[in-house]
Protein backbone atom coordinates (compact mmCIF):
# COMPACT_ATOMS: atom_id res chain seq x y z
CA UNK A 1 0.00 0.00 0.00
CA UNK A 2 0.84 3.57 -0.62
CA UNK A 3 2.03 5.74 1.99
CA UNK A 4 -1.46 7.77 2.67
CA UNK A 5 -2.75 4.21 3.34
CA UNK A 6 -0.18 3.79 6.30
CA UNK A 7 -2.03 2.35 9.46
CA UNK A 8 -0.35 4.99 11.37
CA UNK A 9 -2.26 7.88 9.78
CA UNK A 10 -5.80 8.86 11.47
CA UNK A 11 -8.14 7.38 9.56
CA UNK A 12 -11.34 9.60 10.23
CA UNK A 13 -13.55 6.33 9.51
CA UNK A 14 -14.57 5.00 12.98
CA UNK A 15 -15.84 1.29 13.67
CA UNK A 16 -19.12 3.07 14.58
CA UNK A 17 -19.51 6.56 12.44
CA UNK A 18 -22.92 7.61 14.15
CA UNK A 19 -24.39 6.72 17.41
CA UNK A 20 -24.96 3.92 19.59
CA UNK A 21 -27.06 2.14 16.89
CA UNK A 22 -24.65 2.92 14.41
CA UNK A 23 -26.20 5.30 12.61
CA UNK A 24 -24.26 8.73 11.13
CA UNK A 25 -24.73 11.57 13.49
CA UNK A 26 -26.17 14.66 11.43
CA UNK A 27 -26.61 18.35 12.42
CA UNK A 28 -30.03 19.18 13.43
CA UNK A 29 -32.09 19.71 16.79
CA UNK A 30 -32.18 16.49 19.09
CA UNK A 31 -35.86 16.56 20.24
CA UNK A 32 -35.20 13.77 22.57
CA UNK A 33 -32.39 15.52 24.57
CA UNK A 34 -34.47 18.73 24.03
CA UNK A 35 -37.35 16.80 25.74
CA UNK A 36 -34.74 15.61 28.55
CA UNK A 37 -33.27 19.13 29.24
CA UNK A 38 -36.77 20.17 29.45
CA UNK A 39 -37.08 22.71 25.95
CA UNK A 40 -38.87 23.08 23.24
CA UNK A 41 -37.15 23.00 19.95
CA UNK A 42 -38.75 26.63 19.41
CA UNK A 43 -36.89 27.88 22.34
CA UNK A 44 -33.76 26.81 20.85
CA UNK A 45 -31.06 28.67 18.53
CA UNK A 46 -30.06 26.08 16.06
CA UNK A 47 -26.00 26.56 14.82
CA UNK A 48 -25.99 22.79 14.16
CA UNK A 49 -27.85 22.98 10.92
CA UNK A 50 -26.12 24.55 8.04
CA UNK A 51 -28.63 26.32 5.34
CA UNK A 52 -29.61 29.65 3.99
CA UNK A 53 -30.34 31.94 7.06
CA UNK A 54 -33.38 33.57 5.74
CA UNK A 55 -35.12 30.13 5.68
CA UNK A 56 -37.58 29.32 2.63
CA UNK A 57 -38.69 31.98 0.33
CA UNK A 58 -42.51 32.94 0.41
CA UNK A 59 -43.23 31.58 -2.45
CA UNK A 60 -42.14 28.25 -1.82
CA UNK A 61 -43.68 27.76 1.54
CA UNK A 62 -46.76 29.02 -0.92
CA UNK A 63 -46.03 26.32 -3.89
CA UNK A 64 -45.92 23.69 -1.27
CA UNK A 65 -49.34 24.66 0.65
CA UNK A 66 -50.67 24.48 -3.01
CA UNK A 67 -50.45 21.05 -3.45
CA UNK A 68 -52.94 18.34 -3.16
CA UNK A 69 -52.01 16.05 -0.25
CA UNK A 70 -54.49 13.71 -1.60
CA UNK A 71 -53.16 12.81 -4.95
CA UNK A 72 -50.22 10.85 -5.98
CA UNK A 73 -47.03 12.52 -6.59
CA UNK A 74 -45.27 12.02 -10.40
CA UNK A 75 -42.98 9.03 -9.69
CA UNK A 76 -40.81 10.08 -12.49
CA UNK A 77 -40.98 14.10 -11.23
CA UNK A 78 -41.15 15.07 -15.04
CA UNK A 79 -41.90 18.89 -14.01
CA UNK A 80 -39.32 19.32 -11.36
CA UNK A 81 -36.59 17.74 -13.74
CA UNK A 82 -37.11 19.48 -16.71
CA UNK A 83 -37.34 22.81 -14.28
CA UNK A 84 -33.82 21.70 -12.93
CA UNK A 85 -32.78 21.23 -16.13
CA UNK A 86 -33.93 24.07 -17.70
CA UNK A 87 -32.07 25.80 -15.18
CA UNK A 88 -28.55 24.20 -15.63
CA UNK A 89 -28.70 23.75 -19.16
CA UNK A 90 -28.25 20.04 -18.83
CA UNK A 91 -30.64 17.58 -20.21
CA UNK A 92 -33.37 15.86 -18.57
CA UNK A 93 -31.45 12.76 -18.98
CA UNK A 94 -28.89 14.19 -16.68
CA UNK A 95 -30.79 14.92 -13.80
CA UNK A 96 -32.71 12.27 -11.47
CA UNK A 97 -34.28 14.47 -8.36
CA UNK A 98 -34.15 12.47 -5.12
CA UNK A 99 -35.55 12.82 -1.43
CA UNK A 100 -32.50 14.52 0.03
CA UNK A 101 -29.25 14.08 -1.56
CA UNK A 102 -28.72 11.05 1.06
CA UNK A 103 -31.27 9.02 -0.68
CA UNK A 104 -28.89 9.78 -3.56
CA UNK A 105 -25.47 8.66 -1.93
CA UNK A 106 -27.42 5.24 -1.08
CA UNK A 107 -28.48 4.37 -4.38
CA UNK A 108 -25.27 5.39 -5.60
CA UNK A 109 -23.69 3.06 -3.44
CA UNK A 110 -26.28 0.12 -4.41
CA UNK A 111 -26.08 0.63 -7.70
CA UNK A 112 -22.00 0.34 -7.93
CA UNK A 113 -20.74 -1.61 -4.59
CA UNK A 114 -20.94 -5.08 -3.99
CA UNK A 115 -18.99 -7.02 -1.25
CA UNK A 116 -16.09 -7.53 -3.94
CA UNK A 117 -15.38 -4.09 -4.34
CA UNK A 118 -13.66 -1.18 -3.25
CA UNK A 119 -14.26 2.31 -1.55
CA UNK A 120 -12.84 5.26 -0.70
CA UNK A 121 -14.15 8.83 0.96
CA UNK A 122 -12.04 11.92 1.04
CA UNK A 123 -11.72 12.29 5.17
CA UNK A 124 -12.99 13.56 7.61
CA UNK A 125 -16.36 14.22 6.01
CA UNK A 126 -20.17 13.37 5.50
CA UNK A 127 -20.66 9.94 7.78
CA UNK A 128 -23.66 8.77 5.40
CA UNK A 129 -20.87 7.93 2.66
CA UNK A 130 -19.46 5.46 5.14
CA UNK A 131 -22.75 4.41 6.15
CA UNK A 132 -23.73 3.65 2.22
CA UNK A 133 -20.59 1.80 1.71
CA UNK A 134 -21.17 -0.46 4.79
CA UNK A 135 -24.84 -1.16 3.67
CA UNK A 136 -23.49 -2.96 0.45
CA UNK A 137 -20.89 -4.43 2.69
CA UNK A 138 -17.76 -2.40 1.69
CA UNK A 139 -15.32 -0.99 4.00
CA UNK A 140 -14.47 2.01 2.87
CA UNK A 141 -10.34 3.42 2.27
CA UNK A 142 -10.18 7.25 3.95
CA UNK A 143 -8.44 9.30 1.91
CA UNK A 144 -6.71 11.63 4.79
CA UNK A 145 -5.76 15.07 4.93
CA UNK A 146 -1.93 15.63 4.64
CA UNK A 147 0.45 16.57 7.50
CA UNK A 148 0.89 20.04 7.38
CA UNK A 149 3.54 23.23 9.21
CA UNK A 150 2.60 24.88 12.40
CA UNK A 151 0.33 27.11 11.29
CA UNK A 152 -0.89 25.42 7.68
CA UNK A 153 -4.34 24.41 7.13
CA UNK A 154 -4.61 20.76 8.85
CA UNK A 155 -7.56 19.77 6.58
CA UNK A 156 -6.00 20.11 3.02
CA UNK A 157 -5.26 16.48 0.98
CA UNK A 158 -2.07 15.94 -0.86
CA UNK A 159 -3.99 15.48 -4.29
CA UNK A 160 -0.65 13.47 -5.98
CA UNK A 161 -0.91 10.95 -2.92
CA UNK A 162 -4.70 10.71 -3.55
CA UNK A 163 -4.65 10.18 -6.75
CA UNK A 164 -1.28 7.37 -6.33
CA UNK A 165 -4.15 5.46 -3.59
CA UNK A 166 -6.89 5.48 -5.96
CA UNK A 167 -4.66 3.80 -8.80
CA UNK A 168 -4.20 1.12 -6.32
CA UNK A 169 -7.18 1.08 -4.89
CA UNK A 170 -9.20 0.55 -7.58
CA UNK A 171 -12.69 1.86 -6.06
CA UNK A 172 -15.67 1.62 -7.41
CA UNK A 173 -17.15 4.62 -5.98
CA UNK A 174 -14.97 7.55 -4.61
CA UNK A 175 -16.45 9.70 -2.02
CA UNK A 176 -15.62 13.91 -2.47
CA UNK A 177 -17.28 16.46 -0.77
CA UNK A 178 -16.63 19.84 -2.27
CA UNK A 179 -16.52 22.36 -0.46
CA UNK A 180 -16.25 19.96 2.25
CA UNK A 181 -18.36 18.74 5.02
CA UNK A 182 -17.13 19.97 8.07
CA UNK A 183 -13.70 21.78 7.09
CA UNK A 184 -15.27 23.99 4.40
CA UNK A 185 -12.11 22.76 2.28
CA UNK A 186 -12.96 23.61 -1.55
CA UNK A 187 -10.72 21.98 -4.33
CA UNK A 188 -10.14 23.33 -8.06
CA UNK A 189 -11.37 21.99 -11.29
CA UNK A 190 -8.03 20.77 -11.88
CA UNK A 191 -7.73 18.63 -8.75
CA UNK A 192 -10.77 17.58 -9.07
CA UNK A 193 -10.42 16.43 -12.47
CA UNK A 194 -7.07 14.73 -11.02
CA UNK A 195 -9.07 12.77 -9.20
CA UNK A 196 -11.54 11.73 -11.92
CA UNK A 197 -8.32 10.78 -14.10
CA UNK A 198 -6.73 8.15 -11.62
CA UNK A 199 -10.36 6.27 -11.62
CA UNK A 200 -10.27 3.33 -13.60
CA UNK A 201 -12.78 2.01 -16.27
CA UNK A 202 -16.30 2.59 -15.33
CA UNK A 203 -16.16 3.55 -11.64
CA UNK A 204 -17.04 6.42 -10.29
CA UNK A 205 -16.40 9.51 -8.86
CA UNK A 206 -19.27 11.41 -6.64
CA UNK A 207 -18.68 14.86 -6.59
CA UNK A 208 -21.01 16.01 -3.03
CA UNK A 209 -21.63 20.01 -4.04
CA UNK A 210 -23.93 20.18 -0.98
CA UNK A 211 -22.75 23.63 -0.21
CA UNK A 212 -21.50 24.74 -3.34
CA UNK A 213 -24.05 28.28 -3.58
CA UNK A 214 -21.82 29.45 -0.76
CA UNK A 215 -19.10 29.19 -2.58
CA UNK A 216 -17.52 33.03 -3.02
CA UNK A 217 -16.15 32.05 -6.80
CA UNK A 218 -17.05 28.39 -7.47
CA UNK A 219 -16.23 26.56 -10.81
CA UNK A 220 -18.41 24.94 -12.99
CA UNK A 221 -18.81 21.32 -12.33
CA UNK A 222 -20.90 20.60 -15.33
CA UNK A 223 -18.17 20.70 -17.57
CA UNK A 224 -17.43 17.29 -15.51
CA UNK A 225 -20.55 15.31 -16.92
CA UNK A 226 -18.13 14.94 -20.40
CA UNK A 227 -15.39 12.87 -18.62
CA UNK A 228 -18.29 10.20 -18.42
CA UNK A 229 -17.02 9.17 -14.74
CA UNK A 230 -18.08 11.72 -12.67
CA UNK A 231 -21.68 12.17 -10.93
CA UNK A 232 -22.87 15.69 -9.51
CA UNK A 233 -24.98 15.79 -6.08
CA UNK A 234 -26.63 18.46 -5.13
CA UNK A 235 -28.98 19.69 -1.67
CA UNK A 236 -31.96 22.08 -1.82
CA UNK A 237 -32.39 21.57 1.23
CA UNK A 238 -29.30 23.80 2.22
CA UNK A 239 -29.34 27.25 -0.77
CA UNK A 240 -33.13 27.25 -0.69
CA UNK A 241 -34.18 25.94 3.43
CA UNK A 242 -35.69 22.72 2.22
CA UNK A 243 -34.50 20.67 4.94
CA UNK A 244 -38.00 19.36 6.23
CA UNK A 245 -39.19 18.51 2.87
CA UNK A 246 -36.20 16.76 1.64
CA UNK A 247 -34.79 17.66 -2.00
CA UNK A 248 -31.69 16.62 -3.83
CA UNK A 249 -30.67 15.83 -7.37
CA UNK A 250 -28.23 13.90 -8.85
CA UNK A 251 -26.39 15.22 -12.28
CA UNK A 252 -24.33 12.70 -14.27
CA UNK A 253 -23.65 11.12 -18.03
CA UNK A 254 -27.30 9.47 -18.88
CA UNK A 255 -25.87 5.90 -18.11
CA UNK A 256 -25.22 6.87 -14.63
CA UNK A 257 -28.55 8.30 -13.78
CA UNK A 258 -30.45 5.58 -15.69
CA UNK A 259 -28.45 2.72 -13.49
CA UNK A 260 -29.33 4.68 -10.31
CA UNK A 261 -32.41 4.91 -11.24
CA UNK A 262 -33.23 1.76 -11.53
CA UNK A 263 -32.83 1.40 -7.63
CA UNK A 264 -34.83 4.47 -6.69
CA UNK A 265 -38.53 3.28 -4.85
CA UNK A 266 -41.61 4.78 -6.39
CA UNK A 267 -42.89 8.38 -5.33
CA UNK A 268 -39.59 8.54 -3.72
CA UNK A 269 -39.83 12.36 -3.60
CA UNK A 270 -43.18 13.76 -2.69
CA UNK A 271 -45.45 15.87 -3.65
CA UNK A 272 -45.27 19.17 -1.61
CA UNK A 273 -40.89 18.79 -2.20
CA UNK A 274 -41.29 18.44 -6.02
CA UNK A 275 -43.66 21.75 -5.90
CA UNK A 276 -41.23 23.65 -3.77
CA UNK A 277 -38.29 22.60 -5.42
CA UNK A 278 -39.83 23.87 -9.24
CA UNK A 279 -40.88 27.23 -6.93
CA UNK A 280 -37.44 27.51 -5.57
CA UNK A 281 -35.47 27.30 -9.05
CA UNK A 282 -37.46 30.50 -10.09
CA UNK A 283 -36.35 32.66 -7.55
CA UNK A 284 -32.31 33.18 -7.61
CA UNK A 285 -32.43 35.99 -5.49
CA UNK A 286 -33.49 34.72 -2.53
CA UNK A 287 -30.22 32.27 -2.50
CA UNK A 288 -28.01 35.72 -3.29
CA UNK A 289 -29.76 37.59 -0.46
CA UNK A 290 -28.99 34.12 2.13
CA UNK A 291 -25.65 34.04 0.63
CA UNK A 292 -24.71 37.92 1.48
CA UNK A 293 -26.27 37.37 4.89
CA UNK A 294 -23.59 34.30 5.17
CA UNK A 295 -20.84 36.22 3.91
CA UNK A 296 -21.13 38.74 6.80
CA UNK A 297 -21.89 36.61 9.57
CA UNK A 298 -18.68 34.17 8.94
CA UNK A 299 -16.90 37.92 8.90
CA UNK A 300 -17.79 38.24 12.25
CA UNK A 301 -17.90 35.30 14.15
CA UNK A 302 -14.31 34.71 12.70
CA UNK A 303 -13.42 38.32 14.55
CA UNK A 304 -15.32 36.88 17.48
CA UNK A 305 -12.86 33.65 17.21
CA UNK A 306 -9.61 35.42 16.77
CA UNK A 307 -10.72 37.43 19.60
CA UNK A 308 -11.35 34.73 22.23
CA UNK A 309 -7.81 32.71 20.85
CA UNK A 310 -10.03 30.17 19.48
CA UNK A 311 -8.37 28.51 16.01
CA UNK A 312 -10.93 28.64 12.92
CA UNK A 313 -9.39 27.16 10.00
CA UNK A 314 -10.27 28.86 6.64
CA UNK A 315 -13.65 27.66 4.75
CA UNK A 316 -15.53 27.85 1.97
CA UNK A 317 -19.14 27.03 3.02
CA UNK A 318 -22.07 28.66 5.16
CA UNK A 319 -19.90 27.22 8.72
CA UNK A 320 -16.93 27.50 10.27
CA UNK A 321 -15.25 25.36 12.41
CA UNK A 322 -13.99 26.07 15.64
CA UNK A 323 -11.44 24.63 17.91
CA UNK A 324 -12.15 24.68 21.18
CA UNK A 325 -10.83 21.90 23.12
CA UNK A 326 -13.14 19.37 24.72
CA UNK A 327 -16.41 20.03 22.19
CA UNK A 328 -19.04 17.77 23.81
CA UNK A 329 -18.48 20.11 26.59
CA UNK A 330 -18.70 22.93 24.82
CA UNK A 331 -21.70 22.11 23.00
CA UNK A 332 -23.31 21.38 26.21
CA UNK A 333 -22.90 24.21 28.06
CA UNK A 334 -24.02 26.24 24.99
CA UNK A 335 -27.83 24.01 24.65
CA UNK A 336 -27.95 23.95 28.91
CA UNK A 337 -26.51 27.50 29.60
CA UNK A 338 -27.78 29.54 26.48
CA UNK A 339 -30.42 27.56 24.59
CA UNK A 340 -27.95 27.45 21.77
CA UNK A 341 -27.16 24.42 19.87
CA UNK A 342 -23.53 23.35 17.88
CA UNK A 343 -22.51 20.43 16.71
CA UNK A 344 -20.15 18.50 17.98
CA UNK A 345 -17.66 16.86 15.62
CA UNK A 346 -16.54 14.24 17.54
CA UNK A 347 -18.60 11.82 14.81
CA UNK A 348 -16.04 13.59 11.75
CA UNK A 349 -13.16 12.30 14.11
CA UNK A 350 -12.71 15.67 14.98
CA UNK A 351 -13.70 15.84 19.05
CA UNK A 352 -11.49 19.19 19.47
CA UNK A 353 -13.72 20.87 17.01
CA UNK A 354 -17.56 21.83 17.10
CA UNK A 355 -19.18 23.28 13.28
CA UNK A 356 -21.30 25.97 13.37
CA UNK A 357 -23.77 27.13 11.03
CA UNK A 358 -24.08 31.12 9.72
CA UNK A 359 -27.61 32.42 10.79
CA UNK A 360 -28.29 36.02 10.78
CA UNK A 361 -26.86 38.26 12.42
CA UNK A 362 -28.28 38.80 15.63
CA UNK A 363 -28.52 35.05 16.18
CA UNK A 364 -24.59 35.11 15.59
CA UNK A 365 -24.57 37.88 17.75
CA UNK A 366 -26.24 35.45 20.69
CA UNK A 367 -23.77 32.96 20.07
CA UNK A 368 -20.97 35.76 20.01
CA UNK A 369 -22.06 36.62 23.60
CA UNK A 370 -22.37 32.88 24.70
CA UNK A 371 -18.88 31.60 23.20
CA UNK A 372 -17.86 34.62 26.03
CA UNK A 373 -19.01 33.08 28.73
CA UNK A 374 -18.58 29.44 28.16
CA UNK A 375 -14.76 29.80 26.64
CA UNK A 376 -13.78 33.22 27.83
CA UNK A 377 -10.37 34.40 26.76
CA UNK A 378 -9.38 30.85 27.27
CA UNK A 379 -9.40 29.64 23.50
CA UNK A 380 -10.34 26.17 24.54
CA UNK A 381 -12.30 24.57 27.33
CA UNK A 382 -10.51 20.98 28.92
Amino acid sequence: MSDMANADRPSFISESPGNLHGRPVHGGLNFGELASLGLRPEEVLDFSASINPLGPAPSVLEAAQRVNISSYPDPECRDLRQAIASALDVGTGNVLPGNGSTELIHLLARAYLGPEDNAAVFAPTFGEYVAACRTEGVEPSAIAPAPVAAGGDPFRWDLTSAAEQIVELAPSLVFLCNPNNPTGVYLSEGQVRSVSGALHGHDVLVLDEAYICFVDEPWDSRALLSLGNVAVLRSMTKDYALTGLRLGYLLAPEHIVARVRQFQYSWSVNAPAQAAGIAALSDPDHVSAGCAVVREGKEFLREIADSLGIQCPPASANFLLFRVGCASRVREALLREHRICVRDCASFGLPEYIRVGIRTMDDNRRLADALRLVIGGRGAVA
